[in-house]
């Protein structure tokens, strides 16, 4: 059994969020070789107030209500708050979904406690800003050798963003002080990145699909893709969008099926002084004479089709 903690940033739960990362919970729940022991919410694709109520009202309809969500970092450990993208679409979510409390306390101390009590057992997986991730890594230095390991969205290895105003890769980008402890920590590490995450998409078939199973997860997830979808091709009207990407439960699926992707050992830094190459992830990939010691494995390679299949079965009948 792969026992998990999830930190997340997640904003289903409102028409036009983003959705990769409830979809994420939601296979966190349903695999049957996983279990998901602990939710730790941060502040990215929106603010982690909201990010915290989401993440309750999702465990609510998967039937979890009793795995504890625990409230993280407001903001990045230096850079000021970006306008968050999904703030306006979540207005009034606090008042409309209502419901619990999350559990006490704060998501790092959390974190440090559940693998402490647990050495070599707990997959920490970060999909994310790597604040949470950071500070816990900070407080409790011995954390790099007591988590079996972590496994993080985000960066970008063999590509750019092609993006001037975000450089890097969103999760990235929001808080590379954070990234830089993490990839100093000495911790074992799995990077999934854009290179193969933008290579597994959800195709408004498949939101249709999820939407007419009237099971009482899968139907709320379709509508929500749907208007993720609707979103995507508004904001991007030359992209023509009819799809959208499943970054972050690609990130959960290779915790227990990492043969999915093609993974390179690599040496990672990221840039975090330079707003012009803000959260850049720079990877050597260790082909040079005398490469520099690795302190990650990056994905370099995705079965689409096999993670797709794998991916809508289990959601199908949630």
């Amino acid at each position: 059994m792969h026992r998990i903690i999830l930190d997340t940033d997640v904003a289903m739960g409102a028409p036009g969020s983003d959705i990769d990362d409830g979809f994420a919970m939601a296979l966190a729940v349903d695999l049957a070789d996983q279990s998901l022991e602990l939710v730790t919410t941060v502040n990215g694709n929106t603010d982690v107030e909201t990010a915290t109520v989401v993440a309750l009202d999702l465990l609510d309809r998967l039937g979890r209500p009793g795995i504890p969500v625990v409230k993280g970092a407001p903001a990045p450990l230096l850079r000021p708050l970006h306008d968050h993208p999904a703030r306006d679409r979540v207005a009034g979510l606090r008042e409309r979904l209502g419901g619990r409390a999350p559990a006490p306390g704060r998501a790092a101390t959390a974190i440090i406690d559940h693998v402490l009590a647990n050495p070599g057992e707990i997959s920490l997986v970060a999909i994310g800003p790597l604040t949470n991730v950071a500070v816990a890594l900070i407080l409790e230095p011995s954390l790099s050798s007591a988590v079996k390991e972590i496994v993080v969205m985000g960066g970008v290895f063999l590509r750019t963003t092609s993006r001037l105003s975000m450089p890097g890769e969103f999760n990235i980008w929001i808080d590379p002080e954070a990234a830089a402890i993490v990839l100093n920590s000495g911790a074992h590490l799995r990077f999934i990145g854009l290179d193969v995450t933008l290579q597994v998409q959800l195709s408004r078939c498949d939101a249709d699909r999820l939407q007419a199973t009237g099971r009482p997860f899968a139907s709320y997830a379709g509508r929500c893709a749907n208007a993720w979808i609707d979103y995507l091709r508004a904001a991007y009207p030359r992209q023509g969008f009819d799809h959208a990407p499943m970054h972050d439960p690609l990130a959960v699926a290779v915790v227990s099926r990492p043969q999915l992707v093609t993974w390179r050992p690599a040496r990672v830094v990221v840039e975090a002084c330079s707003d012009i190459t803000r959260g850049v992830t720079v990877a050597d990939l260790l082909v040079s004479h005398r490469p520099p010691q690795p302190n990650c494995l990056v994905a370099t390679e995705v079965d689409s089709a096999a993670f797709i299949e794998f991916f809508l079965n289990h959601v199908y009948s949630l």
